[in-house]
């Protein structure tokens, strides 16, 4: 099973207003691991960036109403492709993969509103995996924050100054990976495997088989004589008679 765990910054929070996506960051899973492969593109928004958006990512400097140099750790985006010169990359790495994004209504309005201005096919919702709910759900009443589920799941995010999207995206793919139970969900106690087949192909599946040898009872002699004994006082109609 492949899944994408994504996650963007943008110019503020409303693509109808004209805010627009700055960054994409993406790590694809196998089976709720790592693969090694990402997605990872800074975008020219082709607007100015608002004082604060900027406060929150650090990025785009050089769009800013007082535009200055970039200090460093910030991020330059007039020289940056527009998001029609990397849309078509985009796609084609996310394919049919499930999406994980925290907050996905966020994201996906900004993917949507963007393919939409280029008359490319939307994202379907159901496409997505919303993290923020699944914490809500499985800790009702607790901070969902990414930075609380971090302090939560013992997940280091020093480095995490800043939002950025690929960095968020790598902690966001450990964050899930606790939420669904930890690195291994599918995790099978047993070497022994069999293949069933699917659709004309094969996939390891792993059933129960009977112990090589039964355990042995840990009813001693003198149990077993004293409840043999308690059953035939009470007579044929009893049922362990049957």
């Amino acid at each position: 099973m492949r899944e994408i765990v994504l996650d963007t910054e943008t110019t503020g929070f409303d693509p109808e207003s004209g805010d627009r996506i700055v960054e994409i960051g993406a790590i694809e899973l196998y089976n709720h691991m790592p693969t090694g492969r990402t997605y990872h593109q800074y975008i020219n928004p082709e607007r100015g960036m608002p004082d604060e958006a900027f406060g929150v990512h650090g990025i785009g400097p050089d769009l800013l109403d007082a535009p200055r140099p970039p200090r460093p750790g910030e991020v330059t985006l007039k020289d940056k492709p527009m998001f029609r010169d990397v849309a078509q990359a985009f796609v084609e790495f996310i394919g049919d993969a499930k999406l994980i994004i925290h907050n996905a209504a966020f994201d996906m309005k900004f993917l949507n509103a963007e393919l939409d201005w280029l008359s490319l096919p939307q994202l379907p919702w159901a496409q997505a995996i919303d993290t923020l709910t699944m914490a809500r759900q499985k800790f009702p009443g607790s901070p969902a924050s990414l930075d609380a589920l971090c302090r939560r799941f013992a997940i280091d995010n020093t480095a995490r100054t800043l939002h950025g999207a690929l960095l968020d995206s790598e902690i966001l793919a450990e964050v899930y990976l606790e939420l669904i139970g930890g690195r291994q969900p599918d995790l099978v106690l047993s070497q022994r495997q069999e293949t069933h087949h699917v659709g004309g192909g094969s996939e390891p599946s792993w059933r129960p088989g009977p112990r090589p040898e039964p355990l042995r009872s840990r009813l001693s002699e003198e149990e077993s004589a004293a409840h043999s004994a308690f059953v035939e006082q009470m007579g044929d109609a009893a049922l362990w008679s049957r």
